[in-house]
């Protein structure tokens, strides 16, 4: 009888040599040892044929292997020679219980107590078992002929095993990436070198994201700034002690130091955000071991990405990728919680399944139970399911971005985490997020083709003020500014400044500085608020620069917005109560004065507004709040703005023959709660019309394109002789004028950094002057003075120590600010009155700087064009 061994050559040295690099599960029962186990085809662990000759084993040393072992092996011979019917006759006794088919106990000890081990042990037994299967991978890479035998006499053992790792029973067989290839991570320059087909599948690869992991620790760990000083060390130090959930990285450090990194933060940001997130979690527990106790999760934030779009400029090529935007918020829904990481109960077997990852654009759906092996149904486990906070934002672009003509966009945003309730209706932010698409089944239905609806979900948000807050300054730009500051004749300089292409109009170029520059809100006992900002109202004749003094407020003031009282509504102004499409609840959307607050609200033809329109602004006006009582919402929005308004006369022109009340159909307690009055008419002056004529002349000569594109000898004669025909006064103007991009700077600097106090104040002098004032309105008819003109009268002097960069209000502060209020009040009333009140209360102005040079304030010119 033929050798089992000579007919299956491939079965000898099993154990020996290498397995096949192919993982497969053994079913229950075969094992190598014992004949059942042995077939006609190789076994996975058996070494190709040409390899097991090399051994050179001969027949003598195999008639020598134990009697039971060589008595089966010639079983499987004459099984495989022989051809078996498997339904002879008695075939049944094939399956019966066999009387020594039991196994021995001997060295097994279930029922012994051990004690546990601790966790130090466990990683210890557990890195030793590690090892142990790295140098068993390694063996086996290595031909058996190369590897010292196992027992001294050489002899081969048929019937051992080979030994698998320890993972591959928890791990899914067909994985066949051994512990080496796992643990393998590239090198900096190897991680550049993209190897898929796109940034998201190179991303997702486990040697780079071990790669990307380590390069990030090392950023955070290591960059320090001019002085020496970890930056991230200090933020995570500082996280910790305020308990917060997010740690913001500077794009422009991680440009420098990994610019790799920052490649793919920028176009595989969703990726490589969760990396960030897991290597930010693991710095923190470095300096606070029991942080997980406190948040589950650290999350990245990144500002200062330098590239800035607005909303109109996102397109198809930005979806997946990290942007920057801005806006104003229009609308904020409630909070919600989402789901994060799902877990299900199986109805039949009561199995638990899970934790999955709810993305936010996919649904988790289980369909097959893996305990019991059936299709449901499954029920969400709440308790063990982990939520996050959810809220959707509505941004709109800024009023001042939008271009000519055309109506402003608006983006959906979604808040996760800490960021909820980050902004609320009115607030201007920046948010940096990835801009995503999302299946809308109402978009397509309505187009009849597929179209996806876009989103932003946001990674950081940043208001307005907390930039200004943060403004700063080159060292530069701030000794310019303090050197301004030092000018004794600033506070001229800053109003000869103010729409410079507008030729006159002094009192009110004052009066939009000091509404620019603005007054301190306070807070009295009992929460009384008393507000800051200063309202000014511009009445006159048709083309005397109104409606182009307030575009010129809207380019420089830092955050603007420009109404109509024709195209302006009550709820167009204060906020409207609407219906979310997504949730059906009714949300707030901010109105005029709502979305301008912390800068200033500019309406135009303000006499055109209906009554019932101006009536919802009384209390914006003067408590700087909207209330809102509407669809079961009862609130209140923040409205803290200056108002500029500019109005024409009833009939056209303004009539100085009758009061200022009699002019305009507005109510007293609109008129008393604008801070400034300034009635602009035009007047019939040869000479000042003619030095009018030519600063229009010379404006449009110098702003045309070709006199800027071709400076030739002519155009610069003709513009030097131009020159040489202004008034003095004019040319004081220009050469005492403050650049633009100066003028912008050293307002936020005012406003940011300057709060000044009242000093020994002239309190007699004061009530006096109200006293007088009036006395006076009783007796002439014009419109009432209250207390707030009182109080408008220390708004004004804060602004002109704010244009000094003071921190003390002195008293030449508040003899300007007596100037202009009584100016603003003589210059209202009619021509009957208007000689005997100015001398009256000349004592009162007289005091101010540079009184004598201002008796031609009262003269107002027609409109100059914009240069």
């Amino acid at each position: 009888m033929s050798s089992p061994l000579r007919d299956h050559p491939a079965s000898a040295n099993v154990g020996s040599a290498p397995r096949s690099g192919r993982k497969r599960s053994r079913p229950d029962g075969d094992d190598v040892s014992t004949p059942g186990g042995l077939s006609s085809s190789p076994l996975p662990s058996s070494p190709p044929g040409p390899f097991n000759i090399a051994h050179g084993v001969d027949e003598d040393e195999e008639i020598e292997e134990e009697a039971e072992i060589q008595d089966d092996i010639d079983d499987i011979d004459e099984m495989a020679d022989d051809d078996v019917d498997l339904f002879r006759e008695g075939f049944e006794a094939d399956y019966r219980d066999r009387e020594n088919d039991v196994y021995e106990g001997a060295g097994l000890d279930d029922e012994g107590d051990f004690d546990s081990m601790d966790l130090g042990e466990r990683r210890r037994l557990e890195a030793q078992l590690n090892r142990r299967d790295r140098e068993v991978a390694r063996r086996q890479r290595i031909p058996a002929a190369y590897l010292p035998g196992d027992d001294d006499d050489g002899d081969i053992d048929l019937t051992a095993q080979p030994r698998r790792r320890r993972h591959h029973y928890d791990e899914d067989p067909d994985d066949a990436m051994d512990a080496d290839i796992m643990d393998e991570e590239l090198s900096l320059e190897a991680l550049g070198d993209v190897k898929a087909s796109n940034l998201t599948e190179w991303v997702s690869q486990p040697p780079v994201q071990r790669t990307i992991k380590r390069e990030f620790k090392a950023f955070l760990t290591s960059y320090i700034d001019a002085s020496g000083s970890s930056v991230y060390g200090n933020r995570i130090r500082t996280l910790g002690e305020v308990n917060a959930e997010s740690l913001e990285v500077s794009y422009e450090h991680l440009a420098e130091s990994k610019a790799i990194l920052a490649y793919f933060l920028a176009n595989a940001p969703a990726e490589m955000l969760k990396l960030f997130d897991q290597v930010a979690m693991d710095v923190v527990l470095l300096h606070y071991p029991d942080y997980e106790r406190i948040h589950s999760e650290i999350h990245v934030r990144i500002f200062d990405l330098p590239v800035h779009y607005t909303l109109r400029q996102l397109r198809q090529s930005h979806l997946n990728c990290l942007v920057r935007v801005s806006g104003v918020v229009t609308r904020r829904s409630g909070v919600f919680p989402q789901l994060k990481y799902v877990k299900f109960d199986c109805g039949k077997c009561g199995e638990t399944l899970g934790p999955f990852q709810q993305e936010s654009h996919v649904e988790v759906k289980v369909t097959f139970c893996q305990s019991c092996q059936s299709r449901g149904p499954f029920t969400l486990n709440s308790e063990k399911t982990v939520y996050r906070n959810y809220q959707r934002l509505t941004l709109q672009e800024s009023p001042g971005t939008v271009p000519a003509g055309r109506l402003p966009r608006h983006r959906e945003v979604i808040l996760l985490w800490d960021l909820i309730d980050k902004a609320k209706p009115g607030e201007e932010i920046e948010v940096t997020g990835i801009y995503r698409n999302n299946y809308d089944a109402q978009l397509n239905n309505r187009n009849g083709f597929p179209v996806f609806a876009t989103i932003l979900e946001a990674n950081n948000v940043v208001k307005s003020h907390d930039q200004l807050a943060g403004f700063r300054l080159t060292e530069e730009d701030e000794q310019e500014i303090r050197k301004l500051a030092r000018d004794p004749n600033i506070v001229d300089r800053i109003v000869n400044s103010i729409a410079p292409s507008i030729y006159g109009h002094t009192d009110i170029k004052t009066a939009v500085a000091l509404s620019l520059f603005g007054g301190v809100a306070k807070t009295g006992r009992g929460a009384h608020h008393v507000r800051g900002d200063i309202n000014v109202l511009l009445l006159g004749d048709p083309g005397t620069a109104k409606s182009q003094v307030l575009k010129y407020v809207e380019k420089t003031a830092h955050r603007a917005v420009f109404a109509t009282g024709q195209g302006a509504s009550a709820v167009g102004l204060t906020a409207s109560v609407r219906r979310d499409p997504l949730t059906s609840e009714w949300t707030l959307e901010g109105g005029a004065l709502v979305l301008a607050d912390r800068g200033t609200c500019l309406i135009d033809e303000f006499d055109k507004m209906n009554d019932q329109d101006r009536t919802s602004i009384h209390e914006a006006m003067e408590q700087q709040t909207i209330s809102i009582s509407k669809a079961g919402i009862v609130t209140t929005l923040q409205a803290r703005c200056g108002i500029i308004a500019a109005a024409n006369p009833l009939g056209g022109r303004y009539n100085s023959m009758i009061p200022f009340s009699a002019n305009v159909e507005l109510t007293e307690p609109i008129l008393s709660r604008f801070d400034i009055l300034c009635v602009v008419r035009d007047l019939v002056e040869p000479s000042e019309d003619e030095r009018l004529a030519r600063f229009i002349v010379g404006s449009h000569g110098r702003s045309h394109p070709l006199s800027q594109a071709r400076p030739d000898t002519n155009a610069t004669t003709q513009d030097t002789a131009m020159d040489t025909q202004q008034t003095g006064a004019s040319r004081g103007q220009r050469e005492g004028e403050i650049s633009q991009e100066l003028l912008r700077k050293y307002i936020l600097y005012a406003r940011e950094r300057c709060s000044p106090k009242l000093y020994h104040m002239d309190e007699d002098k004061v009530a006096r002057l109200f006293a007088d004032m009036r006395r006076e309105s009783l007796a002439t008819g014009a419109y009432p003075i209250t207390v707030r003109h009182l109080e408008a009268i220390i708004r004004i002097s804060e602004a002109f120590c704010r244009m000094r960069l003071s921190e003390y209000c002195s008293a030449q502060d508040i003899d300007r600010a007596i100037a202009v209020t009584v100016e603003s009040f003589v210059g209202s009333q009619k021509v009957s009155c208007k000689k005997a009140l100015a001398r009256a209360f000349a004592k009162y102005t007289l005091a101010r700087p540079g009184a004598k040079k201002g008796g031609n304030r009262s003269q107002r010119q027609p409109e100059a064009v914009m240069a």
